[in-house]
């Protein structure tokens, strides 16, 4: 599976060229998005994955805003998952919050 790349673009689609809804978004991204990976780590290192599901409900809202389709449909699965104790997706999910990492250490 290819990781796909958080989109700029989209969130300007998104905003509908409204420049501070478009700041809303990216700054909701930067703020919240470090803070709940973080919390999905140790969550999931706790063994928590009721507590991680809910994580990634919450993280999937960002991945769509981001315009990541693919990680979003993963975080769907993924988040259903955990509250049966599947972790199979942990790596591929992994690799998605690594790629908004990335964008937010260059738009900051």
């Amino acid at each position: 599976m290819m990781i796909e790349q958080p989109n700029l673009d989209y969130i300007k689609e998104i905003s509908g060229g409204n420049a501070d809804f478009e700041k809303k978004f990216l700054t909701i991204i930067q703020t919240e998005f470090p803070k709940e990976k973080q919390d999905y780590i140790e969550t999931l290192e706790g063994n928590e994955l009721e507590e991680s599901a809910k994580i990634v409900h919450k993280i999937k809202h960002k991945l769509g805003i981001l315009g990541l389709t693919e990680g979003y449909k993963l975080a769907v699965k993924y988040e259903e998952d955990l509250k049966y104790g599947n972790t199979n997706l942990k790596g591929e999910f992994l690799k998605i919050l690594q790629s908004v990492e990335e964008f937010i250490s260059k738009i900051a």
